[in-house]
């Protein structure tokens, strides 16, 4: 009877020209996800504060064109937007700007609503520290309603 040859486990196992090859696409891929990751985030959170300053800005017009008077419409304005643009971190220094300069039955109501984003905790290359983000809003006020002096 003839006994069997032994395979060598080495010759079974990759050859030798691929060992290291698995170390080396990592340390070089690894960067290439990071940013990738950094970068997801950073338009994530540019998206966020979009989305936040345009529900603002919404509010903010409903609010102003159903006021009694301009100087009601401002505060409505104001008192609508602010929970919208606080309610997370993405949003920093938001500014509320109502026009009421023609504020009368029929006319329309034209709200502006900004906000920066901070991006300096995320280090992405090319991509500035902050941006801002910016909406406006334009709401018809009651043709068949009384203003307020």
């Amino acid at each position: 009877m003839r006994a069997k040859p032994r395979r060598s486990w080495r010759r079974l196992s990759t050859n030798d020209s691929s060992r290291g090859s698995f170390t080396v696409e990592l340390v070089v891929l690894s960067p290439v996800i990071a940013l990738f990751l950094l970068v997801t985030l950073t338009f994530g959170r540019y998206a966020l504060a979009r989305e936040q300053v345009v529900g603002g800005a919404r509010a903010a017009a409903a609010a102003a064109a159903v006021a009694g008077s301009a100087v009601q419409a401002q505060q409505a304005a104001i008192a609508a937007a602010m929970p919208v643009l606080q309610s997370d971190h993405s949003c920093t220094d938001p500014v509320v700007d109502v026009d009421t300069s023609s504020f009368d039955s029929g006319a329309d109501v034209r709200v502006s609503v900004s906000c920066r984003v901070d991006l300096s905790d995320l280090v992405v290359p090319g991509l500035p520290g902050s941006t801002t983000v910016r909406a406006v809003e334009v709401a018809p006020i009651d043709p068949y309603r009384m203003i307020e002096p």
